[in-house]
């Protein structure tokens, strides 16, 4: 990277195998991962400084809202709406079940299935925390442009 700016060699990101893609030509600085790692890092960062008296954490935070999109869900369905592998949102949903942010219920359709629910004192959080959530995005993406910024989540949401 110069200046700021991804430089594009045309070798290594024309998939072809060619002589270029070496060690000495491996820049880690303009690697997708490592890039993506940071901007994940300083997203994570600035949730924190918003929402860490609150206790709460990205992934609660993301559970509480699609819980609430839903009204009701199943762990195995939330798992798949939070991109949560099934041991994550199990974890998060322990920790949010022992704060007496969600509770769990039976299905009426299916007696053997559990269904899990916000509690008032979560939606009352929810209520209260939206306008911090809305606060993350714009401190995240705040060294953008507006046009920038738009640009940005159109191709995360292609990566997606």
């Amino acid at each position: 990277m110069s200046n700021g700016r991804y430089r594009q060699n045309s070798d290594s990101h024309s998939g072809r195998a060619v002589g270029a893609c070496s060690l000495e030509t491996y820049l880690l600085e303009e690697q997708v991962g490592f890039l993506l790692r940071k901007a994940h890092q300083r997203a994570t960062a600035i949730f924190v400084r918003h929402f860490g008296r609150h206790r709460l954490t990205p992934r609660q935070w993301t559970t509480l809202v699609r819980i609430y999109q839903q009204r009701s869900v199943s762990q195995n369905h939330l798992g798949r709406l939070t991109a949560m592998d099934p041991a994550t949102v199990r974890s998060v949903v322990e920790r949010l079940l022992e704060r007496g942010l969600v509770t769990r219920l039976e299905d009426a359709r299916d007696g053997r299935r559990k269904l899990l629910r916000l509690t008032p004192q979560a939606r009352r959080l929810l209520t209260r925390l939206v306008g911090k959530a809305f606060q993350v995005t714009r401190d995240t993406l705040s060294p953008l442009s507006a046009a920038d910024r738009v640009r940005f989540l159109e191709l995360l949401l292609r990566l997606t």
